[in-house]
């Protein structure tokens, strides 16, 4: 090979990498360097764990787009946490959920800001007129009823175990 085609392979090579890492970053693609599941803690303000969940991971657009739509439920201790690239108005629909969920919103400072209570959509009801909204960096999705069970509140803390 001559000099002038290795170095047009490599160069190519690296427009290639440099792509996929910036279609990472943007949330297009999943990062492979991370994993898509993660445990969080929520925290109240007295520094007791008042919850401790293993989630999955959503930090792609296809990946919060599905979000638990393809799930069939959610176990307690179960949920999916949403990852924004940044804090940010956030509305979240309940589109082809079969089962109701807490929807927690997560300010970038970790504290939570909003908590929404959303019912599985009736026969006939497709869950995308069932918005939910919030000022947020993250998102957590938890069992119907699971924040009111743990006594989880606005102004808790969402602690982040592991980084993703």
């Amino acid at each position: 090979m001559s000099h002038e085609r290795a170095v047009a392979a490599l160069l190519a090579l690296a427009v290639v990498l440099a792509a996929g890492i910036g279609l990472s970053v943007l949330g297009v693609l999943p990062a492979p360097w991370t994993d898509d599941e993660g445990d969080v803690r929520i925290v109240g303000a007295d520094g007791e764990t008042k919850a401790a969940i293993d989630v999955e991971v959503a930090d792609t657009r296809q990946e919060r787009y599905t979000g638990l739509s393809d799930h069939d439920s959610l176990e307690p201790g179960e949920g999916m946490l949403f990852v924004h690239g940044d804090e940010g108005e956030r509305t979240y629909v309940m589109r082809e959920m079969a089962f109701g969920i807490d929807i927690v919103f997560v300010g970038g400072d970790g504290e939570i800001t909003e908590i929404h209570h959303a019912r599985a959509p009736e026969s006939g009801e497709d869950g995308a007129e069932m918005h939910y909204s919030g000022r947020a960096k993250w998102v957590l999705e938890v069992p119907y009823g699971y924040t009111n069970e743990t006594g989880v509140e606005v102004g808790d803390e969402l602690v982040i175990e592991n980084t993703f």
